[in-house]
């Protein structure tokens, strides 16, 4: 071997190390972002308690994250491009870790919800980044395994986060859902300052969207305000009439924005290709039907049988267990079946399960029935989110993998927050207003015994909406299997290409 193999050899491995110590820090980080949200699923009857909030504010202590998040997805990942992606994770994973120690703090649920706001904001920095700091550093031939683990971190938060949040909350207290980030923060804080290498800058002008930005907040949040006030003060209310208009006026605005302006937070042309166009719809309207199982099926444990945060976090286990065990499955299934035909399949798998849950919900139905029919809810999703996301994505060139990657996961955003404050809203409406924070609480089955036939009511409200959203997510997967890619859509090639398919 010769001087310069050696030092080729020398200079890969000293790669493949950094890469793997960089995986380190940004799994960490993943880590504690994923468990924070997935607990607050569970641990949302404690909060409520603890404050004595109403209905619309413990809504809000969710769908302000996730709305920030939507909003900031997109805008963050072009920031990073100019302004440096090492300064800006590092940013986040300190504006998450200050904002969790807040929050624990928090003297009234209003300054909890602004502190879940800066929370969101720390997220979305490291959303946006994750990924593309794991493309930038590892070797081509690593990168698949690279992107795997990192894949697997958020499973493992999405699978520990309801039990992990209902042990904490009932043990020692809803504010340590927060506080237990601090630490985590800060050890990956310090490992990131010692590890993280400065990623070299794009150069670019910045060129930022904002009005199409500030289109989605207002339009989007219009539509929350809308939803969550709704079931509280009727449908005539200045509020929900106004935010429903404010919606009905910023999405046409939006689309007129969007097709002018030179970096569009969506660029439609994308469109023109029906399989993106409909697997992105499909997308959204399978988050729209099964995103919100964990958290009603966590009230569900809590309001109706009365567990507690850890019993429910037990019970609502085998439902990402069932995803998380599927998922890579799905992905060795595509090897010998196509992917669009994998996600019709998991896509009726779905409605399936969600048709179990409409049929068998009531106050005293057994949880061997219940966990059934979540379990093969779990099954369909695990598996479609892979599949559609590869069908989508497998022909297109790199040049184009960023954009639509981009807008298929902001759309799934906006299918989570839409879908979390229709159900939240769903579920409480055939109570009496003043029966409604009972139910968030967990305590209205001691409350009012009586009620529970009318909360069920909501579950079956809320599972019917979510059967209506899969049936349909089942038409466009299906018309999508049988579109050909438009002749004009831009960078649409015949040869398939292996992408990463990176979900929170």
């Amino acid at each position: 071997m010769t001087s310069l193999d050696t030092e080729k050899a020398t200079t890969r491995r000293a790669d493949a190390r950094y890469a793997w110590r960089l995986l380190s820090v940004v799994c960490l980080a993943s880590l504690m972002s994923g468990l924070n949200n997935s607990s607050l699923t569970i641990a949302l009857p404690a909060i409520v308690a603890g404050f004595d909030a109403s209905a619309f504010e413990a809504s809000w202590v969710l769908l302000a994250y996730q709305l920030t998040n939507v909003v900031l997805m997109v805008f963050f990942g072009r920031l990073a491009d100019v302004l440096g992606r090492r300064s800006m994770y590092l940013t986040g994973v300190a504006v998450f870790t200050v904002a969790s120690l807040l929050s624990g703090f928090a003297p009234t649920v209003g300054v909890l919800i602004a502190c879940r706001v800066l929370q969101s904001v720390g997220s979305a920095m490291l959303i946006t980044n994750s990924a593309a700091l794991l493309t930038v550093a590892f070797p081509r031939r690593l990168l698949g395994q690279g992107m795997g683990i990192y894949m697997a971190s958020f499973s493992l938060a999405q699978l520990l986060g309801p039990t992990v949040g209902g042990y904490v909350a009932t043990e020692f207290g809803w504010q340590w859902t927060f506080w237990g980030n601090v630490p985590v923060g800060l050890v990956c804080l310090l490992w990131g300052l010692r590890v993280m290498a400065r990623v070299p800058r794009s150069g670019e002008p910045l060129r930022l969207d904002v009005a199409g930005n500030l289109l989605v907040l207002f339009g989007l949040g219009g539509l929350l305000l809308a939803l969550s006030q709704v079931g509280a003060v009727g449908w005539g209310s200045p509020v929900v009439l106004g935010g429903f208009g404010l919606f009905a006026l910023a999405v046409p605005a939006f689309l007129l924005v969007e097709r002018r302006v030179p970096a569009p937070v969506v660029d439609l042309r994308i469109f023109r290709d029906p399989a993106v166009g409909l697997g992105t719809l499909a997308g959204f309207l399978a988050t729209m039907s099964r995103f919100a199982v964990v958290l009603m099926m966590g009230l569900y444990f809590q309001a109706v049988q009365g567990d507690t945060p850890a019993e429910a976090g037990v019970k609502v286990l085998p439902l990402a267990v069932a995803a998380i065990v599927v998922s890579p499955l799905s992905g060795a299934l595509q090897r010998r079946v196509a992917p669009r035909t994998v996600a019709v399949a998991a896509c009726a798998v779905s409605l399936a399960g969600i048709l179990m849950l409409l049929v068998v919900i009531a106050p005293d139905t057994p949880y061997p029935l219940l966990i059934g029919a979540v379990v093969v809810l779990g099954i369909g999703s695990g598996a479609f989110i892979p599949a559609n996301s590869t069908a989508m994505l497998q022909d297109l060139p790199p040049d184009r993998l960023g954009v639509t990657n981009g807008v298929r996961l902001m759309a799934q955003s906006s299918g989570v927050v839409i879908s979390t404050a229709i159900a939240l809203t769903l579920l409480s409406a055939p109570l009496p207003p003043a029966l409604r924070a009972h139910v968030f609480d967990g305590s209205i089955s001691e409350v009012s015994p009586a009620a529970l036939d009318a909360l069920v009511t909501g579950y079956r409200w809320v599972f019917g909406l979510m059967a209506v959203m899969s049936v349909l997510c089942l038409i466009a997967s299906v018309a999508a299997r049988h579109v050909a890619p438009h002749p004009g859509a831009p960078g649409r090639t015949t040869a398939a290409t292996t992408v990463p398919t990176t979900e929170e």
